[in-house]
């Protein structure tokens, strides 16, 4: 069973959510549902069990949470956190989300 590549976009704010998804959208790979706080975030990592994530805002201990419960996890932000991937802008996130070796991370 071939199982496309899910992104969870977290922001703020609905508005900067909204951006934050139309930066990321590609044809290959599917958009979960976004969040707009920590606990939100965590219930869909859960619920939908992405493959990266796209963390743009402040949402401390977020990504270590969800690299705890998901080590493959891809976690993408725009602010410096360990074991995750720092994007200068949301113009940056869809090769973010690829990676150089391809969208899984190893």
């Amino acid at each position: 069973m071939c199982r496309a590549l899910k992104v969870l976009c977290v922001a703020p704010d609905a508005a900067v959510l909204q951006a934050l998804r139309s930066a990321t959208v590609s044809a290959e790979w599917e958009l979960a549902p976004g969040a707009t706080s920590r606990d939100e975030a965590l219930a869909l990592l859960h619920q939908e069990r992405p493959h990266v994530m796209v963390v743009f805002g402040a949402f401390p201990g977020l990504a270590d949470r969800a690299l705890e419960a998901y080590p493959f996890l891809r976690v993408i932000v725009d602010h410096e956190t360990p074991g995750a991937t720092l994007v200068g802008s949301m113009d940056e996130v869809r090769s973010a989300v690829k990676g150089p070796g391809g969208p899984v991370r190893a």
